[in-house]
């Protein structure tokens, strides 16, 4: 089974065909095949490729599924004894995606 890493969104991923991951928001519609070009390795099998920093013409396909916002984490500044609580919400954005092909 071949797999890859790829770079999207200041992160790194490891894929392979038919997994389904949830990534940094990307711009595209729902059911748009995106292509990520950002290749860092490639392996298949006991043949590992890896690139300096990328694999050159590598590519790894994917499907968007949807769009949506992770669960609220919750942000807390606290001194004590000092009268002094700051509380935040975040909730991220992200693309759910399903890798279709891996093109080393």
């Amino acid at each position: 089974m071949s797999y890859a890493v790829i770079k999207t969104g200041g992160k790194q991923y490891r894929v392979m065909a038919g997994e389904i991951l949830r990534v940094e928001l990307l711009t595209a519609e729902v059911d748009s095949t995106v292509q990520f070009d950002q290749v860092l390795l490639v392996g298949e099998g006991e043949s590992v490729t890896i690139g300096a920093p990328l694999v050159a013409g590598a590519t790894v396909s994917a499907t968007v599924r949807a769009h949506g916002r992770a669960d609220k984490i919750r942000i807390v500044k606290f001194r004590r004894r000092k009268h002094y609580k700051r509380t935040q919400g975040h909730r991220q954005h992200y693309t759910e995606i399903q890798i279709t092909g891996i093109n080393a």
